[in-house]
């Protein structure tokens, strides 16, 4: 089947280009262009078919009787009238050629050195020019330049759907037939596997093979002959089709990430606007009501967590860089009292400040370390912190909640939003989905490495 998909193919592909390609068989593969043209509706033109056999007949003619005879003056004469008229119809644009009729028309200018193309062919088929010139050899000239030029000219039928006569159904029923049968089989067989599908979904699981039975756009069947080449790994387009994909998420993900990340600043910027601020401020309830999931103060809960990790878990750590910053400050207050500078130049006494130094600053920290652990354990210290803390938080909200504050806080939010959209939003999309892919390839590559076989257990056959 993958071997029949690709011969379809290609003739899909021959019957697309046939038209564009019909001149090289025509001098190539004559025996092509006799076969396939009536599939393609077409004929030869009837004007320039009569002037290629008016010109065999009058070299007939002058075989018979010279070129000298009343008939073969008369043959001259009809190829003159032809010539113009040819050139006045243009017969060639009903196929698209009408450059070629330039060609002709060019070539016949250089030949007699005529600016007109009436003129020179008038010329051309005139007695007294091929007795001047050579019959033999402008008419060898006439043979090899001009007559395969207008043998490539045609006419095409037109159906009565109005567009230009195409057979080519004929040769492509009876793979469509085939096709058809093998989808059938293949959705039977998948139904049946699948009980639960649908003859729809049976289809579709192989949806690529619809392409092989559409009648129109039937280019696209190298969409199924590519998946049937690669399954059968008599095509290896792996590393093309994972490029494909990547180049794809690559797109995707940065308009994406455009959409979600300008979206989410954009409703941001309008609940400030909305006045959402100023209602969580007041712990209003009035727009929309907040919904807790847990009946837990995150905020409350996330704060005493990172209060209990600094006092039990930090400040132990660090209580000698605290003793030794403590110390030094104490040491720089007692260099500066004339009092403790006396005392230095004392025989016996010139330790003293600077072991008073470090006994108050370890003094301190430790008694600074247990007054923060008592607080935290302490439930009346606990208490009056909280206090504090909510104390604060109010006073905070108070101050912000006043006009001119609470619109300057609002104002700078929003251009600050707006500038996180403009300046990094495009960066983000350009620059870390492009990270993001490279560390997708580097990962694939990690994964894509052979694993020795575990030879530790043989595989044992399964019960059904």
């Amino acid at each position: 089947m993958v071997l029949t998909a690709t011969i379809n193919l290609g003739l899909v592909l021959f019957n697309l280009t046939y038209v564009e390609w019909r001149d090289f068989y025509l001098r190539n593969l004559p025996q092509i262009q006799r076969i396939y043209d009536p599939i393609k509706g077409i004929e030869p033109h009837r004007e320039t078919e009569k002037y290629l056999r008016t010109v065999k007949q009058f070299e007939q003619q002058i075989r018979e009787t010279g070129l000298s005879s009343p008939l073969s003056v008369n043959k001259l004469q009809e190829l003159r009238e032809l010539s113009v008229e040819m050139i006045e119809d243009d017969p060639f644009a009903a196929a698209n050629k009408s450059g070629t009729l330039e060609k002709i028309k060019n070539r016949m200018r250089d030949r007699l050195e005529n600016e007109s193309a009436k003129g020179a062919f008038r010329t051309f088929w005139s007695q007294e020019y091929f007795i001047r010139q050579g019959l033999d050899k402008e008419l060898d000239f006439f043979n090899e330049k001009i007559k395969p030029l207008i043998s490539t000219n045609y006419y095409r039928s037109i159906g009565e759907n109005g567009e230009p006569t195409d057979k080519f159904w004929l040769i492509d029923l009876p793979f469509v037939i085939l096709f058809a049968i093998e989808i059938l089989a293949r959705s039977y067989y998948t139904k049946r596997r699948h009980p639960g599908f649908s003859w729809i979904n049976a289809v579709l699981w192989h949806w690529y093979n619809i392409f092989l039975i559409l009648p129109f756009w039937r280019w696209l069947r190298i969409i199924p002959v590519l998946f049937r080449l690669e399954k059968t790994e008599l095509l290896k387009l792996h590393s093309v089709r994972h490029q494909i994909q990547q180049s794809l998420v690559a797109n995707f993900a940065e308009e994406i990430t455009q959409i979600v990340v300008v979206r989410v600043i954009n409703k941001t910027q309008t609940s400030i606007k909305r006045g959402d601020l100023t209602s969580w401020l007041q712990h209003s309830q009035t727009l929309r009501p907040y919904v807790d999931i847990n009946n837990i103060n995150e905020i409350e809960a996330l704060a005493g967590i990172f209060v209990q990790t600094v006092i039990h878990q930090v400040l132990p750590k660090i209580q000698p860089e605290m003793i030794a910053l403590l110390q030094h400050n104490i040491n720089s207050a007692f260099d500066q009292s004339p009092i403790y500078r006396n005392l230095r130049n004392i025989p016996g006494l010139g330790q003293m400040p600077l072991q008073l130094s470090q006994q108050l600053a370890t003094q301190i920290t430790t008694n600074l370390y247990h007054a923060l652990v008592l607080a935290t354990e302490d439930p009346v210290s606990a208490k009056l912190a909280n206090q504090l803390v909510k104390g604060f938080s109010n006073a905070l909200t108070e101050e912000i909640q006043e006009k001119q504050v609470l619109s300057e806080i609002q104002s700078l939010l929003i251009d600050f939003l707006e500038e996180i959209k403009i300046n990094y939003v495009q960066r983000l999309s350009e620059e870390d989905i492009e990270q993001i892919l490279e560390q997708t390839r580097n990962l694939d590559s990690k994964l894509s490495v052979p694993l020795l076989p575990d030879t530790s257990s043989a595989q044992k056959p399964y019960l059904s």
